[in-house]
C-alpha cells in the first residue's frame, strides 16, 4: 500500500481507542477507585480518601522530613574532622511504647481494657506506669549550686535503664514474679514421683575407734559405716503424708579378744551394730478444724556398749526391735486446741549367741505397751503457744517372771507443761518440764520416779550461725537383778557455723545421766564432737568427724573412754 493510506489507518485505530474515554467524560460517570493499604492494616481506604489517621501520619512524616532536612543542613555545616558520637553500649530509645501500635479493635497481647474506666467525683485517678515514650521527669530545683531532691533517689537511679517490657512496667503487662531465694544453695533438691517430693541420700564413712567395746582397758579397731536415708513428703492441697526412714550399719575390721586382763570380756567379740529409725506420719483433714492423725514407727538397734544389760561372753550384740503406731484426733476451737490419741508398741529381742556356741533366750525381755496421750494447747499470742500434756501406759511382758525371778509388768506415765516458740523465726521449737514415774508388779522393785525435761530449740543467732538445744527423758527397761529401771536424761548443745555456704563447721556437746534405781548405780556420759563439712555440689559432700566419748560410773571397772576419727562422703539427691 501507499504511504498515505497507512497513515490514515493508524489514525483511525488511535481514534477508536480514545472513544470509550471520551464517552465516560461526556456522561460524567465517576470512575471506580482502587483500595490501598494504609497504616491501619485493618481499615483499608479508597484512593483519594484521607482518613484522620492518614492526616496524622502525613503531618508526622512532614515534621520528620523537616527535621531530617535540618539535620542534613547541620551535617553540611559541621566540620568534617569532628567524629560522630559513638553508639556502642548505648541502649536505643524508641518513640513508641510496647504494643503502642495496637488498634482499638482486634487482639491485644497485653490484655488491656478497651473502654476507659469510669470514676466517681473525687475519686483518685491511677497514674500510668513510666515506660519508653513517657515524658521526661521535671528537673529538680537548684539552690546555691546544690540540687534539691524532693524525693530520695530510687534503687535503680545509678543502674542502666532497661525497656519497660523487660522490667514488667508496661501498661497492662502483668507483673513479673520474683524467684524465691534459695535458703540452702547446697541442699538436696529431690525428685517428684507423682504428688510426692522424694529426697534420698547415703553416707559412706571410714575411720578408727580407740575403744569400740567401751572396755576399761581400750582395744582399738578400724571401722566403716553405710548410712542410707529416704524422705518422701506429699504435695497435696488437703491431707498430708510424710515418710522418714534413716538407718546405718557399722562394721569393724577385726574382732575383740574374748578375754581381757585375765577375765571374760564384757563386750562381744563381734561388735558390728545396726541402727535404724523410721516413721510414717499421716494427717486426714476431716473439716477445717478437725484432723485425724496417725503414725507408724520402727526402731531397730542394740544395747549401748558398756551397758550392764550386756551379758558376758557374747559372740555378738543381740538386736532388738520396737514397732508400733499411734492414732489420734486434733480438734481446734478458735485458739484452743485439744489433741488425744492411743498408742500400741511391741518390743522383741533376738536370742543371744555366746562365744562357746550356746544360745541364750531373751524372751523375758519382750513386752507389749498400751497407752494413751492427751494434750491441751492455747495460742496465747503469735509465736507463743503454751500447752499441758498427760500420758499413761501399761507394759505386759511375754514372761511374767524374768530369768532372775522378778515380775516386771508395770504401769506408768508422765505429766508435763511447756510452750512452743516462734519469735520472728529467730527462736523456734518447744520446751517443757514435768514429772514421770512407773510402778512395778513385783513389790521388791521400787517405784521409779524423777524429773522430766523435754526440749527442742533452734536459735538463729546470725544468718550464718545457728545454735540448737535438745533434751530428752525416758524410763528404760533393764535386766539387772533388783533394779526397777533406768531413768535416762540426755542434754545436747550444738552450734553450726557457715564459714562459706560450702564450708560448715559443727560443734556438739552431749551430757547424759543413767540412774539405775534400786542398787544406787549412776552412770554419766560426756561426748564432745567436731564436724567439718565441705560441700562440693548439691549432690556431693565431704565430711570429717573427731569425737571424744567418756563414760564415768560409780561402779568399779565400769568407766571407759574412747576417741573416734571419721572421714566420709555424702551422696544425695
Amino acid at each position: 500500500m501507499s504511504g498515505p493510506a497507512t497513515g490514515r489507518r493508524k489514525r483511525a485505530y488511535a481514534l477508536r481507542a480514545l472513544l470509550p474515554c471520551l464517552a465516560l467524560i461526556a456522561l460524567d460517570v465517576p470512575s471506580a477507585r482502587a483500595q490501598t493499604l494504609t497504616s491501619d492494616l485493618l481499615r483499608p481506604a479508597r484512593d483519594g480518601f484521607i482518613t484522620p489517621q492518614d492526616s496524622l501520619l502525613r503531618k508526622t512524616s512532614e515534621n520528620t522530613a523537616d527535621k531530617t532536612s535540618d539535620a542534613a543542613n547541620d551535617e553540611r555545616l559541621r566540620d568534617k574532622d569532628t567524629p560522630a558520637p559513638s553508639r556502642i553500649g548505648n541502649i536505643p530509645t524508641y518513640g513508641l511504647p510496647a504494643a503502642g501500635g495496637a488498634s482499638d479493635s482486634g487482639y491485644d497481647s497485653l490484655n488491656r481494657t478497651r473502654r476507659k474506666p469510669k470514676f466517681f467525683p473525687g475519686q483518685a485517678r491511677p497514674k500510668p506506669s513510666p515506660g519508653p515514650g513517657s515524658p521526661a521527669p521535671k528537673l529538680p530545683a537548684i539552690s546555691n549550686g546544690r540540687v534539691r531532691l524532693s524525693i530520695p533517689p530510687s534503687e535503680s537511679a545509678n543502674k542502666t535503664p532497661i525497656p519497660a517490657a523487660m522490667a514488667g512496667t508496661a501498661d497492662g503487662q502483668p507483673t513479673r514474679k520474683r524467684l524465691k531465694i534459695d535458703d540452702d544453695p547446697f541442699g538436696a533438691v529431690g525428685d517428684y514421683a507423682g504428688s510426692f517430693l522424694i529426697k534420698s541420700a547415703v553416707e559412706l564413712r571410714g575411720g578408727y575407734d580407740t575403744n569400740p567395746g567401751r572396755l576399761p582397758t581400750p582395744v582399738g579397731a578400724p571401722f566403716w559405716v553405710v548410712a542410707p536415708e529416704f524422705v518422701a513428703v506429699s504435695d497435696w492441697e488437703r491431707h498430708a503424708l510424710v515418710a522418714d526412714l534413716r538407718g546405718s550399719f557399722t562394721g569393724y575390721g577385726n574382732s575383740l579378744p574374748p578375754i581381757v586382763d585375765g577375765g571374760i570380756s564384757p563386750a562381744p567379740t563381734n561388735i558390728n551394730r545396726p541402727d535404724f529409725l523410721g516413721h510414717i506420719d499421716g494427717r486426714l483433714d476431716v473439716t477445717e478444724d478437725t484432723d485425724v492423725t496417725s503414725e507408724v514407727r520402727l526402731r531397730v538397734v542394740t544395747d549401748n556398749p558398756g551397758s550392764p544389760n550386756i551379758q558376758a561372753g557374747l559372740a555378738r550384740y543381740p538386736d532388738y526391735a520396737t514397732f508400733g503406731g499411734t492414732l489420734g484426733v486434733d480438734q481446734r476451737f478458735n485458739r484452743l486446741q485439744f489433741s488425744a490419741g492411743g498408742t500400741v508398741d511391741r518390743t522383741v529381742y533376738q536370742n543371744s549367741t555366746l562365744t562357746d556356741g550356746t544360745i541364750s533366750s531373751n524372751d523375758d525381755r519382750a513386752f507389749n505397751q498400751y497407752g494413751g496421750i492427751g494434750r491441751v494447747s492455747y495460742d496465747l499470742m503469735p509465736g507463743l503457744k503454751p500447752f499441758v500434756e498427760v500420758e499413761g501406759d501399761s507394759r505386759f511382758h511375754d514372761q511374767q517372771i524374768d530369768n532372775f525371778g522378778f515380775a516386771r509388768n508395770s504401769n506408768g506415765g508422765y505429766a508435763r507443761a511447756g510452750s512452743s516458740f516462734e519469735f520472728s523465726r529467730l527462736l523456734t521449737g518447744e520446751i517443757s518440764v514435768g514429772f514421770a514415774e512407773r510402778n512395778y508388779a513385783d513389790p521388791r522393785l521400787d517405784r521409779l520416779a524423777g524429773l522430766l525435761t523435754a526440749s527442742s530449740l533452734t536459735w538463729t543467732a546470725t544468718p550464718l550461725t545457728t545454735a540448737k538445744f535438745y533434751s530428752t527423758t525416758s524410763i528404760d527397761e533393764t535386766i539387772v537383778p533388783g533394779v526397777s529401771g533406768v531413768l535416762t536424761h540426755t542434754y545436747t548443745v550444738e552450734v553450726d557455723h557457715d564459714f562459706r555456704r560450702w564450708l560448715t563447721a559443727i560443734g556438739k556437746f552431749t551430757y547424759g545421766t543413767y540412774d539405775y534405781q534400786g542398787d544406787g548405780r549412776t552412770d554419766k556420759t560426756y561426748s564432745l564432737e567436731g564436724d567439718l563439712i565441705y560441700k562440693l555440689t548439691r549432690s556431693l559432700w565431704i565430711k570429717g568427724t573427731l569425737r571424744r566419748d567418756i563414760l564415768s560410773s560409780d561402779v568399779p571397772l565400769a568407766s571407759s573412754a574412747s576417741t573416734v576419727v571419721m572421714l566420709g562422703v555424702r551422696l544425695q539427691n
